[in-house]
């Protein structure tokens, strides 16, 4: 008979690839929006080159593993129904805005539903607020930053090509969009795969399969496919939202968009924070939209995009601590 905490940690792993899996579809339009509403790439092929890409870049690094896998739950209070059940408040909260349309942060998700999985089992005691205040003051600055370069990057183009007809910057443009979106779709794998990584090696400690935490090249491959299929599966919906709703795009926006927003998450990847890429990249959306003018933007929809992006963190706890109080009874014992 299969030990019961061996069981545990099987549906751990198997919740941590779903959320991968859903990560990828949820935040393919983080990625191929842009390129997809200029017509730059069929959604097709944006698809396919962003779960090659994410692949590629979720094998990279482990540095924003280590900070969810660290900095959010003293490790004492971390088991494996904490981490479980964590896991299911952001699988829940990330499919409710994928059917909305609405852009929400996959990062955001997993954080709350720790924090909330962890509430639920030990108190607000157990969180780890030193490191968790890293982690919420870089969600807080990505978007002003990617607001900021987004616009300045506008900015710049627009003064080195003032003199060109918008019909010739777009027409060259919209081959060097299919690189910008490259680049954008790499970053998104070195900043979203590394969430379930992270998950995962906690609860391998936890489990006592491994003695520290050391992301293994298993979890590293089992998580970049789990994201590449989901990305492959695609998101149309929130690819409407943010790609055609928010703010009408052309080549040269998209490229800036997706420059701007790459640098933004490879940036904070490579020392740790664990940045919503949704965040960027709308935030950069903005501010490529305001370089135009303040009407450009769809102030309905950006409404819409804040109130996911405030609900995000209390409502995938709130989840979690719900599946907590259900399957702890059950599965806990």
């Amino acid at each position: 008979m299969l030990d019961a905490t061996l069981i545990m940690l099987v549906l751990v792993i198997g919740a941590a690839l779903a959320f991968d899996y859903i990560n990828g579809f949820h935040d393919t339009a983080n990625a191929i929006a842009t390129c997809v509403s200029t017509r730059a790439l069929s959604v097709r092929a944006a698809i396919i080159m962003a779960a090659v890409l994410n692949f590629a870049g979720a094998m990279i690094s482990t540095k924003v593993a280590a900070t969810i896998g660290k900095g959010i739950v003293d490790a004492p209070n971390v088991t494996q129904m904490v981490v479980l059940a964590g896991i299911l408040g952001a699988i829940v909260w990330d499919l409710i805005t994928w059917y909305y349309g609405l852009p929400a942060s996959s990062s955001h998700a997993i954080i709350g539903g720790l924090m909330g999985a962890v509430i639920a089992h030990a108190g607000t005691t157990a969180l780890h607020w030193k490191g968790l205040e890293k982690i919420v003051l870089s969600l807080v600055l990505s978007p002003i930053v990617g607001t900021f370069l987004g616009f300045a990057v506008m900015v710049i183009m627009l003064w080195c090509f003032k003199s060109t007809s918008p019909y010739s910057i777009n027409k060259h443009f919209r081959r060097l969009q299919v690189l910008s979106a490259a680049f954008m779709a790499f970053s998104h794998g070195t900043a979203d795969a590394q969430k379930s990584m992270g998950v995962i090696t906690m609860a391998l400690v936890s489990y006592g399969a491994l003695s520290s935490f050391v992301v293994p090249t298993w979890v590293k491959i089992a998580c970049a496919v789990a994201m590449g299929l989901g990305t492959a599966a695609g998101g149309w919906r929130i690819i409407k939202t943010v790609g055609k709703d928010f703010v009408k795009l052309q080549p040269v926006h998209g490229f800036c968009v997706e420059t701007a927003s790459a640098g933004v998450i490879l940036g904070a990847s490579s020392i740790g924070m664990p940045v919503s890429t949704t965040h960027v990249i709308t935030s950069a959306i903005l501010g490529v939209g305001l370089s135009k003018r303040l009407t450009a933007v769809n102030w309905n929809v950006a409404g819409r995009i804040v109130v996911a992006w405030v609900l995000t963190i209390p409502a995938s706890a709130i989840m979690a601590y719900v599946c907590y109080q259900v399957l702890n009874p059950i599965l806990g014992k």
